[in-house]
């Protein structure tokens, strides 16, 4: 861990902080250079945080003063209702966000490593994402975790929106060491 990433830790998000959540994500989904088709109807599901996390694992990443940084939803397999097609031994990673204030300090890595040590506790083979292609920063955290392109689950959840499919193997041991410190 290293010295910017002391400064925050990693937990399932309180119900006091989906609202905030919720704005933080669709505020970091505006930052992104290319706004998706269908961008209004995406930002009420991106902002409604408290049902994704009755139903999935909403992690959230903290200072330790309580300030919110980022959050992501943990889909644990093909049952959660926020799965995109997973296969059965497979877990997802959905919403991914981090405050746009905060790019660049290791929060969207933390709160994917987190994703990665929970999939591995649970037993899962595989952990999948899917991404778009103007989200550089995301494909270039994903990939250097030793996540892969995989063109086979690519898919368009509405007309105009392609999604990139990317797969980290977890059954074997990987070369690169993704757990986190517990702090």
């Amino acid at each position: 861990m290293t010295a910017r990433q002391a400064t925050f830790s990693i937990r399932p998000i309180r119900p006091e902080e989906c609202p905030p959540l919720g704005k933080l994500t669709v505020a970091a989904y505006h930052s992104l250079p290319t706004e998706m088709p269908h961008q209004q109807i995406y930002d009420e599901r991106l902002r409604d945080v408290a049902t994704r996390a009755r139903t999935s694992c909403v992690l959230v990443a903290t200072t330790p003063a309580g300030e919110l940084l980022g959050g992501v939803t943990y889909v644990s397999g093909p049952a959660d209702p926020y799965s995109e097609n997973l296969a059965e031994g497979e877990a997802g990673i959905r919403m991914l966000a981090v405050d746009p204030a905060r790019y660049g300090r290791g929060v969207g890595k933390a709160l994917t490593r987190a994703c990665i040590d929970r999939a591995r506790a649970e037993g899962r083979r595989r952990l999948v994402l899917h991404t778009g292609d103007w989200m550089a920063a995301a494909k270039h955290i994903y990939e250097s975790l030793g996540f892969e392109r995989d063109a086979d689950i690519d898919f368009s959840p509405a007309p105009g929106i392609g999604l990139l499919g990317y797969g980290l193997d977890l059954a074997g041991e990987s070369a690169l060491d993704t757990r986190l410190p517990h702090t």
